[in-house]
């Protein structure tokens, strides 16, 4: 008769309670790995939409505590068509911020951006019931295309921010007080961005443990450091005029539902479906030594877009299975839910505090800058590893480099779609991934397949 887990060996079980000073630190590890990315895209889009600094700290927070809630609701499934059931960790998803920068720019708002997630939300309910058949459309070729071109478009982003925001014009500068060093383009900004890739390239090759796990964070950290003491760009007014406990509020931005908005949205949803499989496969065979049933795919796939209409619902931005935890996962083997409800909880706290959210309002943009262009470049590199899973034939290099091309040089050359209704501008113009989406899938369907 086997003896039940017990102590540290239930780490190693989905569920259990293993000693909670090492859950903590464990949790911790999680938390530190996927902070970063979770808070980035929120200020992104807070800045690309021109919110107040008090909606800015609304909207980090919302994002913040609705990641928590997406992923408490996927450790445990209220039913088995909802909630995987595994040791995976929801975060706010890149995926989308181009997408959601185009919506910022044509005046859409937070509002449209949260009508399209409830209209995208519906499309990931979808996706999941029928997800067998589905899946079927978007072979790794396709979803490394999208996923490839993703990263490709937020590279200007990040030379944007590295070099200190488009919105910090002279004037603005001049106008709101604030140090000369953050105008956009100054060297300062440069020196800061470089310093900060610096430390993060060097953590992340040289370094081992939770340094090399922190790396990103740990780089703005030393950057927002340089940029305070050195420059003065760092701020720290509205800190003090914020609360100390406030809940998101139910639909502060409100909704609005613009057709060009969801059609955008909504195919990035089914995209980010179709690669929830991956990470739930990845946590599954590296962290418990099996495949995903079924049953997990479909109720983690419903619950990614049941979850997101209430984030939109509650003012956050669109969530998606974050694959450095899944790293993490594979690495330590470690899978029991107590240690990811944990890291949920954490990140619950910190969404909700203003005061939490208002001191990462005071990140100057070229901070930000320095330590993100790593991730956007591993996000186009995430790509390519999907796209180099299948044989590189002429059929293949034809539906990536066909569809990179046409999504991301029409949405490069701002006039080509001029004589366009506004409408059709959204869809096709403003963002590479829904081109680079349609025409891979399009090719995918009518070249012909290589006789093998």
């Amino acid at each position: 008769m086997e003896s039940s887990p017990r102590g540290r060996d239930l780490l190693f079980q989905f569920t259990g309670r293993p000693p909670l000073g090492t859950s903590v630190s464990l949790a911790l590890q999680h938390l530190v790995a996927m902070i970063v990315g979770c808070v980035t895209p929120p200020i992104i889009i807070a800045g690309a939409v021109g919110l107040s600094q008090a909606d800015r700290v609304l909207l980090i927070q919302a994002s913040l505590v609705m990641s928590a809630v997406c992923t408490i609701l996927q450790l445990f499934p209220i039913s088995r068509y909802f909630g995987s059931g595994l040791p995976v960790i929801l975060g706010v998803s890149f995926a989308y911020v181009p997408s959601m920068q185009a919506i910022a720019s044509s005046g859409g708002g937070v509002a449209a951006i949260a009508g399209a997630m409830i209209v995208g939300g519906v499309v990931a309910v979808l996706v999941g019931i029928f997800v067998k058949k589905i899946r079927l459309l978007f072979p790794p070729v396709i979803t490394g295309t999208v996923v490839f071109t993703i990263g490709l478009s937020l590279y200007p982003t990040a030379i944007n921010y590295m070099a200190g925001g488009t919105a910090n014009t002279a004037e603005a500068i001049a106008a709101s007080g604030a140090s000369e060093s953050l105008i956009y383009g100054s060297w300062q900004n440069w020196l800061v961005a470089a310093m900060t890739l610096a430390v993060v390239i060097i953590l992340n090759h040289f370094a081992k443990g939770l340094c090399k796990l922190a790396s990103i964070l740990i780089g703005m950290l030393f950057g927002y450091v340089v940029a305070a003491v050195c420059f003065g760009m760092v701020s720290f007014s509205s800190v003090g005029e914020a609360a100390w406990f406030s809940l998101p509020r139910f639909l502060h931005f409100g909704v609005t539902f613009d057709p060009a908005s969801c059609i955008a949205i909504g195919l990035l949803f089914a995209i980010n479906s179709i690669q929830a499989i991956g990470d739930f496969t990845a946590t599954t065979v590296g962290g418990m030594d099996r495949d995903p049933t079924d049953r997990e795919l479909q109720g983690g796939i419903i619950a990614y877009g049941v979850s997101n209409i209430l984030t939109a619902l509650f003012g956050g931005l669109p969530t998606a299975t974050y694959s450095q935890n899944v790293g993490i996962v594979t690495t330590n083997k470690v899978i029991n839910r107590t240690v990811f409800a944990l890291t949920g909880g954490f990140l619950l706290l910190a969404g909700v505090s203003p005061k939490f959210a208002a001191i990462l309002t005071t990140i100057p943009q070229c901070v930000l800058g320095g330590a993100t262009v790593t991730v956007f470049s591993t996000i186009a590199m995430t790509g390519m590893k999907l796209i180099a899973s299948q044989d590189l034939t002429a059929r293949n290099t034809t539906i990536v480099g066909l569809s990179a091309a046409l999504g991301v040089g029409i949405s490069q050359a701002a006039e080509s779609l001029s004589q366009f209704p506004d409408s059709f501008t959204m869809i096709f113009g403003k963002s590479p991934v829904v081109v680079a989406t349609i025409m891979a899938v399009l090719l995918n369907l009518v070249l012909p397949r290589e006789k093998k």
